[in-house]
């Protein structure tokens, strides 16, 4: 059933997210008086179609990995002449280039239109407070203190955990001063420090931006009590319930939540004496955790719970409201950040300042799509505006095969005033072809291996 609605939600994220893309060349390709023979989104046997008026099939195909516009083109079939003003290679270089970039800035206004969306409802976050400093690390030589609210980073403003991290995300692989705008609680002066990073995290592949600094942000104690019992699990056998309390295991006292996991990983395949809370009572019970691999081939225990989530206290977090026009500003600043940090990660990663090994392929795209679907609706819409910003990005890159290459020969046509010699571009597509699809093999690569 989980494997069902994993791939529910992802077929359904790529619908809306290349649906959109695709509309985009469409519109613009109609706008432009080119006639659009197909309009499809998937692959392979059509399983609906229709035409309308103008002439143009919709079909909706078996395969729904992608999308595609078919326009007239004499340059692929034989066209009419009575049909030759509504050929696409017969348009100004103008109308074309229009076309071509009008997938990618469709998917940057989905972006804008779902951050606009969620912005005008209002937003919360967590106002990021430290908690414990490292000694000998970056936060410790930069004199951050326990209960300081980092306020912002290089100037940047910092009011919550997720625009600090955003922040951090952008120094990763850089050497440099990193300043900090630091306060304590129900104080109004602002202390600034500086650290010094020294290509911070280059090459890593599991990050822990906060963690990398030298520091630990304030979080509610995360008690050992259960919040989800999978199906058929050791747990569930065992009669574990939700909301139930690990109160010690073999004796050992469990301390909150943490402490649990690392016991129950630490001993896969023994029998283990458990003692919990269920309501005023105390009960005990047998648990015997399951023995998985990681991917360097190290058992650990896994007995199939999850956590209750602790409610944060209310002076912990932080409310923004922008207003109907306000949010729309807002939305236009945080999709062209993202646009920017997604290219900033490109070229890091060309660079050698990022690992290939962030490189996500569709396996991490389902999970991901799956796992904020089961957050609730707001981490969904999230998610797409972040997945459609990145596909547009990408398809802007002057890569032949993708639309940004056919916008380089275009510019070098309008340029030059004479097309591209065919033989250039068809070089060119099997080298954006080659690239493209050595990409995709490391992606899923990178998606196996951390399965």
């Amino acid at each position: 059933m989980e494997l069902l609605q994993t791939i529910l939600i992802t077929l359904l994220t790529l619908g809306i997210v290349v649906t959109i893309h695709e509309f985009g060349h469409f519109w613009v390709a109609r706008r432009c008086g080119v006639k659009v023979l197909r309009f499809s989104i998937g692959f392979g046997p059509s399983i609906y179609r229709r035409s309308d008026k103008h002439g143009t099939e919709f079909v909706l195909a078996a395969f729904p990995l992608g999308g595609y516009v078919k326009m007239l083109d004499g340059r692929e079939e034989d066209v009419l002449e009575k049909d030759q003003p509504y050929a696409f290679n017969n348009k100004p270089v103008e109308q074309r280039l229009a076309v071509f970039a009008a997938g990618p800035m469709a998917n940057l206004i989905l972006a804008i239109a779902v951050y606009w969306f969620l912005f005008v409802g209002g937003v919360t976050g967590v106002v990021p407070i430290i908690d414990t400093v490292e000694p000998g690390s970056i936060a410790e030589m930069a004199s951050l203190e326990s209960g300081q609210e980092i306020i912002a980073v290089d100037g940047e403003l910092t009011p919550t955990w997720e625009a600090l991290h955003f922040r951090l995300l952008q120094r990763i692989g850089e050497s440099g001063p990193i300043g900090f705008s630091v306060k304590y609680p129900n104080s109004d002066f602002v202390y600034q420090s500086q650290g010094e990073l020294n290509n911070w995290l280059a090459g890593s592949e599991a990050r822990d931006l906060i963690g990398g600094l030298g520091l630990g942000l304030y979080r509610p104690a995360i008690l050992a009590t259960i919040g989800q019992v999978v199906e058929a699990s050791p747990a569930q056998k065992a009669g574990l319930m939700v909301d139930d309390t690990i109160v010690s295991a073999n004796g050992s006292e469990i301390t909150d939540w943490v402490a649990w996991v690392d016991y129950v990983r630490s001993r896969p395949g023994q029998i283990l004496d458990v003692t919990y809370l269920r309501g005023d009572s105390e009960y005990s019970t047998l648990l015997t955790p399951a023995k998985l691999y990681d991917q360097d081939g190290a058992a650990y225990g896994q007995v199939g719970l999850g956590v209750k989530v602790p409610e944060w206290p209310p002076s912990m977090l932080r409310d923004f409201s922008y207003g109907v026009f306000g949010s729309l500003v807002k939305s236009v600043e945080k999709t062209g950040s993202m646009a920017l940090f997604t290219l900033d990660s490109i070229k890091k990663m060309l660079m050698g300042l990022i690992s290939p090994k962030n490189l996500s392929g569709p396996i991490t795209i389902a999970k991901v799509a799956s796992a904020t679907a089961d957050s609730g609706l707001e981490s969904y819409l999230g998610f797409i505006a972040l997945f459609s910003i990145s596909l547009g990005v990408l398809n802007l890159l002057p890569i032949p095969v993708l639309d940004g290459g056919h916008i380089l020969y275009g510019v070098i046509e309008l340029l030059t005033k004479r097309e591209v010699p065919m033989k250039i571009q068809v070089l060119g597509y099997q080298l954006g072809l080659f690239i493209i699809v050595g990409v995709m093999i490391l992606a899923l690569y990178n998606d196996i291996s951390r399965l």
